[in-house]
């Protein structure tokens, strides 16, 4: 739940969609919002994909992390590589930063902590990681000490084991 503007907020995309929208961050029109939610909707199905990879049972990681690395080198980088090619712009949607942009950012940093690698062939989704990263602000919150959440260490993996029972 998020309070903001005298609201109680749940569900994490009303959340961002309405953040997004506060700050400018969510198109300038119904098509543009259309894009943003379209790209964004096909991000959330990989960030589930490598968020419920830790959930994994030790057997099954090896094969579910070859499956990541496969989709996101045959299907959801070349699908952005695509779009960013095909407008030749600097951003997603708009030529203006989105919050599609920024969470595609957020999941090369996820995908790098499995592979560092598989954005290597992908020189748009690079420099796109370059210009967002670059952002003051995001630069900061990516500093050594920010908010931003570190990778995930065996005792916090094994307390959310126990909080959903996961064996």
């Amino acid at each position: 739940m998020v309070e903001i503007d005298g609201m109680k907020l749940v569900q994490s995309r009303a959340i961002l969609n309405y953040i997004a929208a506060k700050y400018n961050l969510y198109g300038k029109d119904i098509k543009e919002r259309a894009l943003i939610d379209m790209y964004t909707e096909g991000m959330a199905d990989l960030n589930e994909m490598i968020l419920t990879l830790i959930l994994c049972p030790p057997n099954e990681i090896d094969a579910k992390t070859a499956l990541i690395k496969e989709k996101v080198t045959t299907r959801y980088f070349p699908a952005f590589e695509k779009v960013l090619k095909s407008h030749g712009q600097d951003y997603l949607v708009g030529n203006k930063l989105s919050r599609a942009d920024i969470y595609l950012v957020e999941l090369f940093y996820y995908v790098e902590e499995i592979d560092p690698s598989l954005l290597a062939n992908f020189p748009l989704l690079k420099a796109l990681k370059t210009r967002i990263s670059n952002l003051p602000t995001v630069k900061k919150f990516l500093q050594p000490g920010s908010q931003r959440k570190p990778p995930l260490d065996a005792k916090t993996l094994e307390e959310i084991k126990k909080i959903f029972d996961i064996k």
